[in-house]
């Protein structure tokens, strides 16, 4: 089953069951990547002059792949949203936001650890002769699409900034 349909069949059975704050995070998640289907239909659109219908339709479908990088960027927004509500004092609202990170990690691939990035990185910084911390953006490209939607991006820059700077 791919990632779209089992969304939309786990928001049907929230509705089913009537649990509010599953309803409103899926509800949330199926617009952004409705919105990110459109946005690729309207570049595919522009490109494609004298595509048919059926077949922009089709080309605009989101892979599983984008809609993990749709569920990564919600995840990343409210994670954003506790730090403004932790320094504002409203531990309510970083409860709320906690609590819709985890649903929506359900989608996401299992997640490497701390641990398996570190070794990850440590074959790029050899295979791409980093030095120091100026070389970080050459270890970041080549980490970033192996790692992409299974590490935070925030973790994955720290390990590679630790290495880096102990060499």
């Amino acid at each position: 089953m791919i990632l779209k349909e089992k969304i939309e069949k786990d928001l049907a059975e929230a509705i089913k069951s009537r649990k509010e704050r599953e309803i409103s995070v899926l509800r949330l998640l199926k617009d952004a990547i409705f919105l990110k289907e459109k946005e690729k239909r309207y570049k595919i659109f522009t490109q494609k002059k004298g595509i048919s219908e059926k077949e922009l339709e089709k080309e605009s479908q989101l892979s599983d792949e984008e809609i993990i990088q749709v569920i990564s960027s919600e995840i990343k927004k409210r994670k954003e949203a506790i730090l403004e509500f932790e320094k504002g004092k409203r531990s309510d609202l970083v409860k709320k936001e906690s609590e819709e990170i985890e649903i929506l990690r359900r989608y996401l691939p299992e997640q490497l650890s701390e641990e398996e990035i570190r070794k990850m990185a440590k074959e790029i910084i050899d295979k791409v002769k980093a030095g120091n911390l100026k070389d970080m953006g050459k270890v970041m490209q080549e980490l970033m699409p192996k790692v992409k939607g299974r590490a935070d991006g925030a973790l994955v820059s720290k390990v590679v900034r630790e290495l880096l700077s102990t060499q």
